[in-house]
Protein backbone atom coordinates (compact mmCIF):
# COMPACT_ATOMS: atom_id res chain seq x y z
CA UNK A 1 0.00 0.00 0.00
CA UNK A 2 1.71 3.07 -1.06
CA UNK A 3 0.00 6.45 -0.84
CA UNK A 4 1.22 8.31 -4.23
CA UNK A 5 -0.53 12.03 -3.92
CA UNK A 6 -2.48 13.87 -1.74
CA UNK A 7 -4.70 16.91 -2.34
CA UNK A 8 -5.92 19.27 -0.09
CA UNK A 9 -8.16 22.33 -0.80
CA UNK A 10 -9.21 24.62 1.85
CA UNK A 11 -8.59 22.14 4.39
CA UNK A 12 -7.59 23.18 8.02
CA UNK A 13 -5.18 26.10 7.44
CA UNK A 14 -4.24 24.59 3.71
CA UNK A 15 -5.87 26.48 0.83
CA UNK A 16 -4.53 24.62 -2.12
CA UNK A 17 -2.02 21.95 -1.68
CA UNK A 18 -0.67 19.12 -3.42
CA UNK A 19 2.18 16.72 -2.00
CA UNK A 20 3.41 14.21 -4.26
CA UNK A 21 4.95 11.35 -2.55
CA UNK A 22 8.04 9.23 -3.88
CA UNK A 23 10.13 7.90 -0.89
CA UNK A 24 9.24 5.18 1.44
CA UNK A 25 9.43 7.44 4.38
CA UNK A 26 8.51 11.35 4.66
CA UNK A 27 9.65 13.97 7.24
CA UNK A 28 7.32 16.69 7.69
CA UNK A 29 9.58 19.46 9.38
CA UNK A 30 7.89 22.70 11.04
CA UNK A 31 7.63 24.44 14.06
CA UNK A 32 4.09 23.75 15.70
CA UNK A 33 0.81 25.05 14.86
CA UNK A 34 1.90 25.18 11.15
CA UNK A 35 -0.14 22.55 9.79
CA UNK A 36 1.88 18.92 9.93
CA UNK A 37 -0.79 17.66 12.06
CA UNK A 38 -3.58 18.60 9.50
CA UNK A 39 -1.75 16.59 6.66
CA UNK A 40 -1.76 13.85 8.68
CA UNK A 41 -5.36 14.33 9.75
CA UNK A 42 -6.72 14.57 6.12
CA UNK A 43 -4.70 10.86 6.04
CA UNK A 44 -6.69 9.64 9.29
CA UNK A 45 -10.33 10.99 7.23
CA UNK A 46 -9.44 9.06 4.47
CA UNK A 47 -8.86 6.14 6.28
CA UNK A 48 -11.50 5.90 9.04
CA UNK A 49 -13.95 8.55 8.00
CA UNK A 50 -13.36 10.47 11.45
CA UNK A 51 -10.64 12.87 12.87
CA UNK A 52 -9.42 12.01 16.79
CA UNK A 53 -8.87 15.65 17.16
CA UNK A 54 -12.33 17.06 16.56
CA UNK A 55 -16.53 15.90 16.02
CA UNK A 56 -17.03 18.87 14.21
CA UNK A 57 -17.05 19.33 10.40
CA UNK A 58 -16.93 22.86 10.49
CA UNK A 59 -13.56 22.48 12.27
CA UNK A 60 -12.03 20.81 9.17
CA UNK A 61 -13.07 23.55 6.96
CA UNK A 62 -10.55 26.65 6.15
CA UNK A 63 -11.54 29.91 7.86
CA UNK A 64 -14.53 31.64 5.81
CA UNK A 65 -14.37 28.92 3.44
CA UNK A 66 -18.11 26.67 2.66
CA UNK A 67 -15.98 23.35 2.11
CA UNK A 68 -13.60 21.38 1.86
CA UNK A 69 -11.91 18.58 0.29
CA UNK A 70 -9.40 15.52 0.48
CA UNK A 71 -8.20 13.93 -2.08
CA UNK A 72 -5.74 11.10 -2.83
CA UNK A 73 -4.50 8.42 -4.95
CA UNK A 74 -3.69 4.99 -3.45
CA UNK A 75 -1.29 2.27 -4.80
CA UNK A 76 -2.32 -0.99 -3.77
CA UNK A 77 -1.69 -4.92 -5.16
CA UNK A 78 -5.31 -4.88 -6.80
CA UNK A 79 -4.56 -1.46 -8.89
CA UNK A 80 -4.67 2.40 -8.78
CA UNK A 81 -7.44 3.95 -6.74
CA UNK A 82 -8.62 7.37 -6.59
CA UNK A 83 -10.65 9.00 -3.57
CA UNK A 84 -12.23 12.33 -2.60
CA UNK A 85 -13.39 13.31 1.02
CA UNK A 86 -15.72 16.39 0.84
CA UNK A 87 -17.12 18.20 3.91
CA UNK A 88 -19.54 21.15 3.52
CA UNK A 89 -20.95 23.76 6.23
CA UNK A 90 -24.32 23.32 5.37
CA UNK A 91 -24.61 19.84 3.86
CA UNK A 92 -23.33 16.17 4.69
CA UNK A 93 -19.97 15.14 3.66
CA UNK A 94 -19.89 13.02 0.27
CA UNK A 95 -17.37 10.42 -0.46
CA UNK A 96 -15.88 9.20 -4.17
CA UNK A 97 -14.47 6.32 -5.16
CA UNK A 98 -12.89 6.62 -8.96
CA UNK A 99 -14.39 9.73 -9.19
CA UNK A 100 -17.94 7.83 -8.63
CA UNK A 101 -19.97 9.11 -5.27
CA UNK A 102 -20.13 5.90 -2.85
CA UNK A 103 -23.92 6.08 -1.50
CA UNK A 104 -23.22 3.92 1.28
CA UNK A 105 -19.90 5.63 3.63
CA UNK A 106 -19.53 2.03 4.74
CA UNK A 107 -18.00 1.24 1.43
CA UNK A 108 -15.28 3.95 1.95
CA UNK A 109 -14.10 2.21 4.91
CA UNK A 110 -10.93 -0.36 4.31
CA UNK A 111 -9.58 0.75 1.36
CA UNK A 112 -6.43 3.21 3.23
CA UNK A 113 -5.14 1.42 5.98
CA UNK A 114 -3.18 3.08 8.44
CA UNK A 115 -1.70 3.32 12.09
CA UNK A 116 -1.49 6.54 13.82
CA UNK A 117 0.56 7.06 16.58
CA UNK A 118 0.47 10.61 18.35
CA UNK A 119 1.62 11.55 21.87
CA UNK A 120 -2.00 11.76 22.60
CA UNK A 121 -1.85 8.24 22.32
CA UNK A 122 0.08 8.32 25.38
CA UNK A 123 -3.32 8.99 27.08
CA UNK A 124 -4.12 5.43 25.93
CA UNK A 125 -3.11 3.79 29.06
CA UNK A 126 -3.04 6.21 31.77
CA UNK A 127 -6.42 7.41 30.13
CA UNK A 128 -10.42 6.74 31.12
CA UNK A 129 -11.96 3.22 29.46
CA UNK A 130 -13.55 5.52 26.86
CA UNK A 131 -10.18 5.48 25.61
CA UNK A 132 -8.96 1.96 24.95
CA UNK A 133 -12.99 1.64 23.99
CA UNK A 134 -12.37 3.55 20.68
CA UNK A 135 -8.40 3.10 20.49
CA UNK A 136 -9.85 -0.88 20.17
CA UNK A 137 -13.19 0.00 17.94
CA UNK A 138 -11.05 1.91 15.42
CA UNK A 139 -8.56 -1.10 15.09
CA UNK A 140 -11.49 -3.19 14.20
CA UNK A 141 -13.57 -0.85 12.01
CA UNK A 142 -9.31 -1.19 9.97
CA UNK A 143 -9.68 -5.00 9.67
CA UNK A 144 -13.63 -5.34 9.73
CA UNK A 145 -15.20 -2.38 7.77
CA UNK A 146 -18.79 -3.95 8.65
CA UNK A 147 -18.00 -3.08 12.36
CA UNK A 148 -18.78 0.44 11.70
CA UNK A 149 -22.17 -0.47 10.77
CA UNK A 150 -22.61 -2.84 14.01
CA UNK A 151 -21.14 -0.11 16.10
CA UNK A 152 -23.45 2.21 14.82
CA UNK A 153 -26.84 0.03 15.27
CA UNK A 154 -25.87 -0.67 18.45
CA UNK A 155 -25.32 2.80 19.24
CA UNK A 156 -28.46 3.88 18.08
CA UNK A 157 -30.17 1.57 19.90
CA UNK A 158 -28.33 2.45 23.24
CA UNK A 159 -29.39 5.85 22.15
CA UNK A 160 -33.45 5.21 21.88
CA UNK A 161 -33.10 2.73 25.24
CA UNK A 162 -31.77 5.78 27.44
CA UNK A 163 -34.27 7.66 25.86
CA UNK A 164 -36.94 6.33 26.91
CA UNK A 165 -35.45 5.75 30.66
CA UNK A 166 -34.92 9.17 30.77
CA UNK A 167 -38.74 9.93 29.80
CA UNK A 168 -39.98 7.25 32.01
CA UNK A 169 -38.68 9.62 34.75
CA UNK A 170 -40.01 13.24 33.17
CA UNK A 171 -43.74 11.12 33.33
CA UNK A 172 -43.12 10.03 36.48
CA UNK A 173 -42.07 13.89 37.47
CA UNK A 174 -45.18 15.32 35.54
CA UNK A 175 -47.25 12.69 37.49
CA UNK A 176 -46.20 13.77 40.52
CA UNK A 177 -46.72 17.56 39.99
CA UNK A 178 -50.53 16.74 38.66
CA UNK A 179 -50.94 15.32 42.65
CA UNK A 180 -49.37 11.73 42.47
CA UNK A 181 -47.61 10.46 45.59
CA UNK A 182 -44.68 10.08 46.55
CA UNK A 183 -40.99 9.49 45.38
CA UNK A 184 -39.19 12.83 44.89
CA UNK A 185 -36.93 13.72 41.78
CA UNK A 186 -34.51 17.06 40.70
CA UNK A 187 -36.70 19.25 39.39
CA UNK A 188 -33.81 20.66 37.11
CA UNK A 189 -32.45 17.53 35.47
CA UNK A 190 -36.41 16.11 34.96
CA UNK A 191 -37.05 19.46 33.05
CA UNK A 192 -33.85 19.36 30.65
CA UNK A 193 -34.32 16.30 29.24
CA UNK A 194 -35.55 15.98 26.01
CA UNK A 195 -35.61 12.07 24.46
CA UNK A 196 -33.83 11.81 20.85
CA UNK A 197 -36.62 10.43 19.11
CA UNK A 198 -37.50 8.10 21.16
CA UNK A 199 -40.02 5.22 19.41
CA UNK A 200 -43.29 6.03 21.47
CA UNK A 201 -45.00 2.95 22.64
CA UNK A 202 -48.39 1.97 21.43
CA UNK A 203 -51.67 2.83 23.11
CA UNK A 204 -52.11 -0.48 24.32
CA UNK A 205 -48.65 -1.88 25.02
CA UNK A 206 -47.27 -1.05 28.46
CA UNK A 207 -43.98 1.13 28.79
CA UNK A 208 -42.69 -1.73 30.85
CA UNK A 209 -42.90 -4.12 27.68
CA UNK A 210 -41.72 -1.28 25.44
CA UNK A 211 -38.52 -1.34 27.40
CA UNK A 212 -38.31 -5.19 27.31
CA UNK A 213 -38.11 -4.71 23.60
CA UNK A 214 -34.92 -2.42 23.63
CA UNK A 215 -33.61 -4.81 26.32
CA UNK A 216 -34.17 -7.74 23.60
CA UNK A 217 -32.26 -5.29 21.04
CA UNK A 218 -29.34 -4.30 23.13
CA UNK A 219 -28.69 -7.39 23.86
CA UNK A 220 -28.46 -8.69 20.03
CA UNK A 221 -26.11 -5.85 18.85
CA UNK A 222 -23.84 -5.43 21.86
CA UNK A 223 -23.54 -9.19 21.83
CA UNK A 224 -21.69 -8.84 18.24
CA UNK A 225 -19.72 -5.90 19.51
CA UNK A 226 -18.63 -8.01 22.35
CA UNK A 227 -17.76 -11.00 19.92
CA UNK A 228 -15.88 -8.83 17.86
CA UNK A 229 -14.09 -6.46 20.87
CA UNK A 230 -12.97 -10.53 22.78
CA UNK A 231 -11.60 -11.57 18.77
CA UNK A 232 -9.32 -8.87 17.98
CA UNK A 233 -7.73 -8.76 21.28
CA UNK A 234 -7.15 -12.33 21.16
CA UNK A 235 -4.86 -12.12 18.08
CA UNK A 236 -3.44 -8.28 19.07
CA UNK A 237 -2.14 -9.65 22.54
CA UNK A 238 0.59 -12.08 21.32
CA UNK A 239 2.16 -9.27 18.62
CA UNK A 240 2.35 -6.90 21.79
CA UNK A 241 3.75 -9.09 24.05
CA UNK A 242 6.75 -10.08 21.66
CA UNK A 243 7.01 -6.59 20.91
CA UNK A 244 7.18 -5.48 24.50
CA UNK A 245 9.85 -7.98 25.38
CA UNK A 246 12.05 -7.12 22.60
CA UNK A 247 11.64 -3.46 24.04
CA UNK A 248 11.98 -4.01 27.57
CA UNK A 249 14.81 -6.49 27.11
CA UNK A 250 12.58 -9.22 28.47
CA UNK A 251 12.92 -7.79 31.91
CA UNK A 252 8.79 -6.87 31.86
CA UNK A 253 5.83 -9.34 30.96
CA UNK A 254 2.59 -7.26 29.44
CA UNK A 255 -0.74 -8.82 29.95
CA UNK A 256 -4.02 -7.58 27.44
CA UNK A 257 -7.08 -8.87 29.46
CA UNK A 258 -10.71 -7.63 28.11
CA UNK A 259 -13.22 -7.28 30.52
CA UNK A 260 -16.58 -7.29 29.06
CA UNK A 261 -19.13 -5.03 30.77
CA UNK A 262 -21.28 -8.41 29.97
CA UNK A 263 -19.23 -11.79 31.16
CA UNK A 264 -18.06 -13.64 28.32
CA UNK A 265 -17.11 -16.92 29.14
CA UNK A 266 -17.76 -18.47 26.12
CA UNK A 267 -17.87 -17.60 22.43
CA UNK A 268 -21.61 -18.52 21.45
CA UNK A 269 -24.10 -15.92 21.12
CA UNK A 270 -27.04 -17.55 22.36
CA UNK A 271 -25.42 -17.96 25.89
CA UNK A 272 -23.70 -13.88 25.89
CA UNK A 273 -27.21 -12.67 24.75
CA UNK A 274 -28.75 -14.71 27.62
CA UNK A 275 -26.06 -12.88 30.31
CA UNK A 276 -26.49 -9.87 28.74
CA UNK A 277 -30.24 -9.90 29.78
CA UNK A 278 -29.86 -11.16 32.96
CA UNK A 279 -27.65 -8.34 34.22
CA UNK A 280 -29.84 -5.98 32.77
CA UNK A 281 -32.62 -7.42 35.36
CA UNK A 282 -30.00 -6.91 38.37
CA UNK A 283 -29.50 -3.85 37.22
CA UNK A 284 -33.03 -2.71 36.40
CA UNK A 285 -33.45 -0.35 39.44
CA UNK A 286 -29.52 1.46 39.54
CA UNK A 287 -30.94 2.00 35.92
CA UNK A 288 -34.53 3.27 36.71
CA UNK A 289 -32.36 5.48 39.37
CA UNK A 290 -29.84 6.78 37.03
CA UNK A 291 -31.91 7.00 34.15
CA UNK A 292 -29.34 5.25 31.64
CA UNK A 293 -28.11 2.09 30.29
CA UNK A 294 -25.51 0.86 32.77
CA UNK A 295 -25.06 -2.87 31.03
CA UNK A 296 -23.28 -3.29 27.63
CA UNK A 297 -19.85 -2.96 25.90
CA UNK A 298 -20.42 1.01 26.03
CA UNK A 299 -18.94 0.32 30.11
CA UNK A 300 -16.56 -2.45 29.00
CA UNK A 301 -12.48 -1.97 30.03
CA UNK A 302 -9.18 -3.18 28.58
CA UNK A 303 -7.15 -3.88 30.84
CA UNK A 304 -2.97 -3.60 30.99
CA UNK A 305 -1.00 -5.04 33.51
CA UNK A 306 2.96 -5.24 34.11
CA UNK A 307 4.28 -7.87 35.95
CA UNK A 308 1.08 -8.54 37.20
CA UNK A 309 0.63 -4.97 37.87
CA UNK A 310 -2.06 -2.21 36.84
CA UNK A 311 -0.07 -0.33 34.03
CA UNK A 312 -2.32 2.53 34.33
CA UNK A 313 -2.36 2.88 38.31
CA UNK A 314 1.15 1.91 38.74
CA UNK A 315 3.57 2.41 35.61
CA UNK A 316 5.69 4.26 35.29
CA UNK A 317 5.82 7.14 32.26
CA UNK A 318 8.70 5.32 30.66
CA UNK A 319 6.54 1.72 31.48
CA UNK A 320 3.70 3.09 29.54
CA UNK A 321 5.41 4.47 26.65
CA UNK A 322 7.01 1.04 26.20
CA UNK A 323 3.50 -0.63 26.57
CA UNK A 324 1.95 2.05 23.84
CA UNK A 325 4.86 1.80 21.58
CA UNK A 326 4.53 -1.88 21.44
CA UNK A 327 0.84 -1.50 20.87
CA UNK A 328 1.12 0.19 18.10
CA UNK A 329 3.83 -1.76 16.55
CA UNK A 330 1.53 -5.31 17.55
CA UNK A 331 -1.27 -3.34 15.07
CA UNK A 332 1.25 -2.65 12.12
CA UNK A 333 2.12 -6.61 12.15
CA UNK A 334 -1.66 -7.39 12.91
CA UNK A 335 -3.07 -5.36 10.01
CA UNK A 336 -0.80 -6.10 7.10
CA UNK A 337 -1.70 -10.15 8.45
CA UNK A 338 -5.45 -9.58 7.56
CA UNK A 339 -4.93 -7.24 4.32
CA UNK A 340 -2.30 -8.49 2.91
CA UNK A 341 -0.60 -5.48 2.58
CA UNK A 342 1.52 -3.26 5.13
CA UNK A 343 -0.53 -0.18 6.26
CA UNK A 344 0.61 3.15 6.32
CA UNK A 345 2.20 4.36 9.61
CA UNK A 346 1.32 8.02 10.70
CA UNK A 347 3.95 9.67 13.28
CA UNK A 348 2.45 12.49 14.72
CA UNK A 349 5.61 14.51 16.85
CA UNK A 350 6.23 10.68 18.96
CA UNK A 351 9.37 10.66 18.83
CA UNK A 352 10.20 13.77 21.09
CA UNK A 353 7.55 11.85 23.57
CA UNK A 354 10.07 8.72 23.81
CA UNK A 355 13.98 8.45 24.91
CA UNK A 356 16.40 7.16 22.34
CA UNK A 357 16.42 3.66 22.64
CA UNK A 358 12.93 3.44 22.18
CA UNK A 359 12.90 5.93 19.17
CA UNK A 360 15.66 3.53 17.71
CA UNK A 361 13.46 0.91 18.07
CA UNK A 362 10.60 2.10 16.50
CA UNK A 363 12.97 3.51 13.19
CA UNK A 364 14.51 0.23 12.95
CA UNK A 365 11.08 -0.94 12.68
CA UNK A 366 9.62 1.24 10.29
CA UNK A 367 12.90 1.04 7.60
CA UNK A 368 11.45 1.01 4.44
CA UNK A 369 8.47 -1.76 5.27
CA UNK A 370 5.91 0.59 5.72
CA UNK A 371 5.28 3.79 3.97
CA UNK A 372 5.74 6.36 6.80
CA UNK A 373 4.59 10.11 7.45
CA UNK A 374 6.11 12.01 10.45
CA UNK A 375 6.05 15.36 11.76
CA UNK A 376 8.80 16.97 13.94
CA UNK A 377 10.05 20.34 15.12
CA UNK A 378 13.81 18.95 14.10
CA UNK A 379 15.81 16.42 12.49
CA UNK A 380 17.99 15.22 15.39
CA UNK A 381 16.55 12.61 16.32
CA UNK A 382 16.96 10.83 12.23
CA UNK A 383 20.52 9.42 11.79
CA UNK A 384 22.07 10.22 8.02
CA UNK A 385 20.91 7.15 6.38
CA UNK A 386 17.41 7.62 7.47
CA UNK A 387 17.06 11.16 6.59
CA UNK A 388 19.49 9.91 2.99
CA UNK A 389 16.19 7.59 2.30
CA UNK A 390 13.76 10.07 3.48
CA UNK A 391 11.79 12.43 1.64
CA UNK A 392 11.99 15.90 3.72
CA UNK A 393 9.29 18.61 3.52
CA UNK A 394 9.21 21.89 5.81
CA UNK A 395 6.00 23.12 6.56
CA UNK A 396 5.20 26.54 7.23
CA UNK A 397 1.42 28.84 7.69
CA UNK A 398 0.42 25.80 5.49
CA UNK A 399 2.16 25.44 2.85
CA UNK A 400 4.99 22.68 2.05
CA UNK A 401 8.30 23.08 0.23
CA UNK A 402 10.49 20.25 -0.19
CA UNK A 403 13.94 20.10 0.79
CA UNK A 404 16.69 19.24 -1.48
Amino acid sequence: MYLKRLHLRQFRNYLDQTVEFDAPKTILLGNNAQGKSNLLESVELLSTLRSHRTSRDRDLIYTGKSSAQVAAQLERDVGSIDLAFTLRLNSRRTVAINSETVRRQLDFLGIVNMVQFSSLDLDLVRGGPEQRRNWLDGLLIQLEPVYAHILQQYNQVLRQRNALLKSKQRSTFNGQQAGQPEQQFDSNLALEIQPSNPSPAPDNQPPQDELALWDAQLAATGTRVIRRRARVLQRLAPLAQRWHREISGSTEELTINYAPNVALEQDEPALIQQAFLAKIQERAIAEQYQNTTLVGPHRDEVAFTINETSARQYGSQGQQRTLVLALKLAELKLIEEVIGEPPLLLLDDVLAELDLSRQNQLLETIQDRYQTLITTTHLGSFDAQWLYSSQIFSVKQGQLAERI
